[in-house]
């Protein structure tokens, strides 16, 4: 759908100082976790990803850290004001296997939130590491502690749970337990350890990446990976382990609207 449908926020979620999950009535057909959809206020255009799709209540949600001049306004509205979304757009996670590991840091456990209640509903056993800096910042954990999946927090700072990196935690439970497939979503530089990790043990894995996106629909181009050529927003985001090693690029840098790289 590439034309924006005008639905009514239904509720809002507070889920930290800076994070607001935003609610919304809407037919659930082929949303899927890990795809994404275009947010419009009326003003300008960004993506979101799908943090909940639920086909029985019919409703979908997108989790927002208030990080610039678009997510502020965002922030601001309430229950009943109206935003426009289009999509659903781009490749998400493929649920397989019967054991499963994911490793979201910081927002970037928005889509794995999403996956782990689709793979639970499945008979899918998931291991979850939700990764923070502080225990305030930590995302979900009383909605997931209400599944059937066996979740885990790790902090930064140790205030909460596991003290230290996702990652830390990833290869502390990689060496004691077997898992058919790896999902991770967070800061790229938290996934390209975990693509190490998934080298290493030999466990295929899949990854949620972000780029800056314009259309959407894979048209303009902005955020075409190098070498490749793959555009995030239509082969993406979500890809393979043998997919991420052909992006040079993946775990070092990326580019802004203009086009310049950016150090990770």
């Amino acid at each position: 759908m590439n034309v924006p449908k005008i639905v009514e926020i239904k509720d809002i979620i507070k889920e930290t100082p800076t994070v607001k999950t935003f609610i919304f009535d809407w037919e659930v057909t082929e949303e899927t976790p890990g795809q994404f959809m275009m947010v419009w206020n009326f003003h300008d255009e960004k993506p979101m990803s799908l943090s909940l799709i639920d086909p029985v209540k019919g409703e979908i949600g997108f989790t927002i850290r208030k990080v610039g001049k678009f997510t502020e306004a965002i922030h601001e509205l309430g229950v009943g004001a109206q935003l426009g979304l289009r999509g659903p757009y781009g490749r998400g996670f493929e649920i397989a296997g019967s054991h499963v590991l994911a490793v979201g840091g910081g927002v970037g456990m928005a889509p794995l939130a999403a996956f782990a209640e689709e793979a639970s509903r499945k008979g899918v056993d998931v291991d979850l590491i939700s990764a923070a800096a502080t225990q305030n910042e930590l995302l979900f954990m009383d909605r997931l502690n209400r599944t059937s999946t066996n979740l885990r927090a790790c902090t930064d700072d140790g205030t909460y749970g596991f003290c230290g990196f996702g990652t830390d935690l990833a290869q502390e439970v990689l060496e004691s337990n077997s898992y058919d497939m790896i999902v991770t979503c967070g800061p790229e530089i938290m996934m390209k350890k975990i693509a190490d990790l998934a080298e290493e043990y030999e466990i295929p894995a899949q990854f949620s990446l972000e780029r800056y996106m314009k259309c959407g629909v894979g048209i303009c181009g902005q955020c075409c990976v190098d070498d490749v050529g793959w555009r995030i927003c239509k082969e993406g985001p979500v890809f393979w382990s043998d997919e991420v090693k052909l992006i040079t690029e993946f775990g070092k840098y990326r580019r802004d609207a203009a086009g310049r790289k950016e150090p990770l």
